[in-house]
């Protein structure tokens, strides 16, 4: 399973998302979690092992104050961000891990406005909770204004896909050569295997040189169309860039 599917599994529930939620503020004993939560102390158990497996969480030994057998608490293990889009032309989900530098280390990674945060916080090890509200409400505000362009660069990201899949849809007549061209795009330039593309595209289409020719022969035409340029090159050249790795 991967971490994003392992991370989506864990987060479907309500009962193991409420207990995140409590041991983001501090470390919790199973029973505690029973009683704040209001459900059994076996379905904790439960939940928690989960979450142990899926290593968000981890487990610690403490001592008792009563001088019993020590204890088993519970405490946030993992930091990474979840991020899913989609829309009729767009579907991405990714699991993104945070960075563990400390905030003068972070002064590189933050936008200007927000290291000044950085640099006030930097070598201390307790603020008081005024001067942390202040801090979190502005990085807060922060956080809201790059969504906000991360929601308009996806938007214009769409529009793009969307008009690139009218071409794909209208110039590439069999689903085999369509899928293929659609796996190049969402590579974005990174490298792939195409070979091992084709074959896994490939389902009723038997034969790879055919669909490479095919292939080849209607991206020099749409790109010949679109731009007003005549593609001329010997019939036995190799791939063309745009359907080999980058």
């Amino acid at each position: 399973m991967s971490d994003v599917d392992m991370a989506l599994f864990l987060l479907e529930n309500k009962i193991r998302r409420q207990i995140l939620a409590r041991l983001v503020r501090e470390p919790h004993y199973p029973l505690q979690l029973a009683e704040i939560i209001n459900v059994s102390q076996q379905a904790i158990d439960k939940h928690l092992k989960e979450l142990l497996k899926g290593g968000m969480v981890v487990r610690t030994k403490v001592p008792s104050q009563k001088g019993g057998p020590p204890k088993t608490i519970y405490s946030i293990n993992d930091a990474f961000s979840l991020r899913i889009d989609i829309g009729p032309d767009l579907f991405r989900c990714e699991q993104r891990k945070l960075p563990t530098a400390g905030p003068v280390r972070l002064g590189t990674l933050l936008p200007d406005d927000s290291r000044p945060i950085a640099e006030a916080i930097g070598g201390r090890s307790k603020i008081s909770v005024a001067e942390g509200l202040s801090h979190m409400r502005q990085l807060s505000e922060m956080l809201e204004a790059l969504d906000a362009q991360r929601d308009a660069l996806i938007a214009l990201h769409q529009h793009v896909r969307q008009r690139v899949n009218a071409g794909v849809d209208s110039d590439f007549e069999q689903y085999e050569e369509r899928g293929i061209i659609h796996s190049l795009m969402e590579a974005q330039g990174h490298r792939i295997d195409l070979h091992a593309l084709i074959q896994q595209e490939m389902n009723q289409f038997g034969n790879a040189t055919e669909l490479i020719n095919n292939l080849r022969t209607q991206l020099e035409r749409q790109i010949a169309r679109r731009s007003g340029q005549i593609i001329a090159t010997p019939l036995d050249s190799e791939l063309r860039w745009y359907l080999g790795p980058k």
